[in-house]
Parts: structure tokens; sequence; C-alpha cells
């Protein structure tokens, strides 16, 4: 998919690394290079306290899903009542 010809069938939306924040390019990215780079940028949010980097950080939705009543596990999922 690198070379110009996919490029301009497909179009820069179809590769998956668009618009890199080190230096502004869009390629392809194979299956090890993604892993290595989704790591790299999660730390990158974590470290200059980005919302979504303490989100992912603190293992809560990203993306602005609800969150009161959905995905609930551990002490959190359901209500005790009281006893007349």
């Amino acid at each position: 998919i690198r070379d110009r010809y996919q490029r301009r069938v497909h179009g820069e939306w179809f590769l998956n690394r668009q618009k890199d924040h080190k230096d502004g390019k869009t390629f392809q990215i194979t299956h090890q290079n993604l892993d290595i780079k989704l790591r790299d940028d999660l730390e990158r949010m974590k470290k200059i306290r980005l919302h979504r980097g303490l989100r992912h950080y603190w293992n809560l939705r990203v993306r602005g899903q609800h969150t009161k009543t959905t995905g609930r596990r551990g002490k959190t999922v359901g209500g005790a009542k009281k006893k007349d």
C-alpha cells in the first residue's frame, strides 16, 4: 500500500497511521510496528497528562461512553437493599 498508485486509488484515509505526531506523515504500519506505536502513543499521552491518557491509565472508557451503569465490575455492581 506504500506505493503512489495505491495511495491515489484508496486515498490517505485508508492508511492506518495518519499524521504521525513526530514527523506529520501518513503511512501504513505492519503488525509489529503497530503495537509499538500504540504503546508509545499511550505513554506520550500519559506523560503530558492528556485526558485521554489519564483515562487509559485509570482503565476507564476513553471515547465518551457512559460509565454509570455500563461496564461495571467488582464492588460497584448492584446495590444493597435495606431490610425492613
